[in-house]
């Protein structure tokens, strides 16, 4: 299926490595020029090397999404050095406090917010202008599926279901505009140096399987590329009736039902 967006520009925060990776990794795949950023200067130039293998244009930034100003820098290079961003994934996330109601302090609990929510809305608002006035645009906000239903701490639990809410209310706002705004509720994707890699090698094998068993349809972890095209596809006019949404990408993990 040919997606027709090569030559497009996407931004893509986190993409130096796990899922973020995987969509830019997706993305280039369909001719797609990618800027990506990350904290790790050896990791971004070695994410941008494996993008341009695939004959398009990559740009690797150093900036942390819980900086406003850094995040905005991020933005400005891609314009200065791809174009007008025609794509956005939000992808950088994580936890802050791994802490419950009882112990969370409040300053981790919005700084949670600032890396699941705040940061992916600054950049939204960044966007849009440009997307606007070409009629087109495409808005991708990882969020998980412990922002559909219960799972997780706290603080990543609600700022990911802020996430999925924000996602919906842009969506009605920007519809007309030609820009469709989408998230997308991964499981338990494991990939290297990420949370669920990190819960294999510090447990016991009998924990693990007893996880992957009580939680796990598929009997296995999920694995990146599903999620990478995707959002490769939702990034598409193939796309063109999906808005709003928050797609599941689970392997049967979730057990909400909608």
């Amino acid at each position: 299926m040919d997606l027709n967006i090569s030559g497009k520009t996407a931004l893509i925060t986190g993409g130096s490595r796990g899922l973020g990776r995987q969509c830019a990794i997706s993305l280039a795949r369909e001719g797609v020029n990618v800027a990506i950023c990350g904290r790790t200067v050896e990791t971004l130039n070695e994410t941008v090397k494996e993008l341009e293998s695939y004959d398009v244009e990559a740009v690797g930034v150093v900036a942390d999404v819980m900086d406003i100003e850094s995040l905005i820098k991020f933005h400005n290079e891609t314009v200065s050095r791809l174009g007008q961003v025609d794509i956005l994934i939000n992808n950088a996330g994580g936890h802050v406090s791994r802490q419950d109601i009882n112990e969370v302090s409040l300053d981790d609990f919005k700084s949670t917010f600032d890396l699941n929510l705040f940061a992916g809305f600054k950049l939204m608002q960044e966007v849009i202008p440009g997307m606007r006035g070409n009629k087109w645009g495409r808005i991708i906000n990882i969020a998980s599926i412990w922002g559909r239903e219960y799972g997780g701490t706290i603080s990543y639990m609600s700022s990911k279901a802020a996430l999925i809410g924000a996602t919906k209310h842009a969506a009605i706002t920007l519809g007309k505009d030609g820009i469709l705004v989408n998230s997308i509720a991964p499981g338990s994707i494991e990939h290297p140096g990420g949370s669920w890699e990190r819960f294999r090698s510090e447990n016991p094998q009998y924990v693990v399987d007893s996880f992957i068993e009580q939680n796990l349809p598929l009997g296995t972890f999920g694995w990146p590329e599903p999620l990478g095209d995707l959002v490769a596809f939702l990034a598409s006019d193939r796309a063109g009736l999906i808005t709003g949404s928050c797609i599941v990408i689970d392997g049967g993990q979730s057990v909400s039902m909608i």
